[in-house]
């Protein structure tokens, strides 16, 4: 995101990796293993399952299958905490790397989100009854699945922990910069926001590291501003029910986490910050590339030293979430468990491909915003991680500004399946999470429009 008075267009091309899968056979449980499904929320065309599977038994279980039919016309779309093959109305499920052991007593569990009025029958744990028992007198196939597997899946685990956090949130950039925009004290944000991210904590000399003060020009600009003056901002927000997280990097940011090193110092760092102001949670907008294997081992650190109230939000840029097999996607997936929300940002990037993969969909139209943030929604992300990032106005972005009325069709096409343009996701998400601005100061200087068209309408969301 920006902070300078530069406008650039970024024009990209999106290429897709085919991605390769590879079958394991599993061996049969003992007794007392069980695999038991449950819908956990219906909304007529599609819904969501559960599986549960529950080591009854007296021995460590290592690895599971679970596999199942769904009657023609039920399909399989977004799916959780499995690696999944299919082969016509057969679909099978296979354990993470991480969920593949149970010890006695113990359970794990996987979701996914089907299409369609039916639900899954036949269901086999390991080639038994997924109610325990004998093996079936069928085997269960043993043919590969096929050549070409869904996209990626995502990896752990289940819902993260309550943050506090309303269903449906907006989240805005606060600038400790001055530029054209308004210059706003963090007290003076408006109250439409949800949660408020403050931008940005920048590199330090050391790898990893990163620290943050209130900028001096902004200082100057309001006519101090200090340190103290701003924690206690951050404690007033807090007052009034809003969260607060550092954003880490921008545009110009040079964030680099690339070792074990590097990973220690951005968690300790962050830790600190977190101590020192009050910040509610870390937001990751690195804007110049990512190692996911070392950003997602300094974001599980600063989780375990904070709690399971942290807020971990991103904000990629749309060319980061075009294929699960970027590092963006990648560590988003890779860290699903403890993640809260990816604001993709849904401008500065011409035309993109969709889900569908049939046409590359103009920036700045409802058909652009649904078709990219489907491809998250279908390729491992849950509803509720998925945000809708724009620019609040004009001076915001250089490409890619809507009308605020445009981000609510969006968020209705994509909950509702209503006011959709010609593009129209293969089922609805009534969880999307919500929507986010760059920024709070943009919309400020163009009357708070977004804030007060869109903050109302994701009230209305199922």
């Amino acid at each position: 995101m920006k902070r300078s008075r530069s406008l650039v267009f970024s024009l990209v091309t999106a290429v897709v990796a085919a991605l390769g899968a590879v079958w394991v056979a599993m061996p049969a449980f003992a007794a007392g293993v069980t695999a038991s499904f449950v819908k956990t929320s219906d909304w007529g065309s599609g819904w969501e399952g559960k599986y549960t599977i529950t080591n009854g038994g007296g021995a460590t279980v290592d690895g599971w299958t679970v596999a199942f039919d769904l009657p023609a016309g039920t399909s399989v779309g977004s799916y959780w905490d499995a690696l999944l093959t299919s082969s016509g109305q057969r679909h099978t499920f296979t354990n993470r790397s991480w969920n593949g052991r149970i010890v006695p007593g113990a359970s794990v569990s996987f979701g996914f989100l089907g299409s369609g009025p039916g639900a899954p029958t036949n269901c086999q744990l390991n080639g038994a009854a997924c109610g325990g028992g004998t093996s079936p007198t069928t085997a269960p196939p043993t043919t590969a699945p096929p050549t070409t597997p869904p996209p990626t899946t995502p990896p752990p685990t289940s819902p993260p922990p309550n943050t506090g956090l309303p269903k449906h949130i907006l989240t805005g950039y606060w600038h400790n910069f001055d530029n054209p925009a308004a210059e706003l004290r963090l007290r003076d944000v408006p109250a439409d926001y949800d949660v408020v991210a403050v931008a940005f904590a920048d590199a330090t000399a050391t790898p990893g590291a990163v620290a943050f003060a209130v900028d001096p020009g902004l200082s100057a600009a309001l006519g101090g501003y200090t340190d103290a003056d701003f924690s206690a901002d951050v404690r007033a927000l807090q007052a009034r029910g809003k969260k607060v997280i550092i954003s880490v990097g921008g545009e110009t940011g040079r964030v680099a986490v690339n070792d074990a090193a590097s990973a220690v110092a951005f968690s300790d760092s962050v830790h600190a910050l977190i101590q020192r102001y009050g910040f509610d949670g870390v937001d990751i907008d690195l804007e110049n590339g990512l190692n996911p294997t070392y950003m997602a081992q300094a974001l599980r650190s600063l989780r375990a030293k904070v709690g399971a109230g942290l807020i971990i939000a991103m904000a990629p840029q749309t060319i980061d979430m075009q294929s699960p097999g970027s590092s963006y996607f990648k560590l988003a997936l890779d860290i699903k468990d403890i993640l809260t929300v990816v604001n993709t940002q849904f401008y500065n990037s011409g035309a993109m491909l969709g889900c569908d993969r049939n046409a590359a969909y103009a920036q700045g139209t409802v058909n652009f915003i649904v078709a990219l943030a489907c491809i998250q929604l279908e390729a491992g992300l849950r509803p509720d991680q998925v945000g809708l990032g724009l620019p609040a106005g004009p001076g915001a972005a250089g490409g890619g500004i809507v009308a605020p009325s445009v981000v609510n069709a969006a968020l209705d096409c994509l909950a509702r399946g209503t006011n959709c343009g010609s593009f129209r996701p293969p089922r609805t998400y009534p969880g999307i999470r919500g929507a986010m601005t760059w920024s709070v100061n943009w919309d400020v200087t163009n009357g708070s429009t977004f804030a007060r068209t869109v903050a109302p309408h994701l009230k209305t969301l199922p």
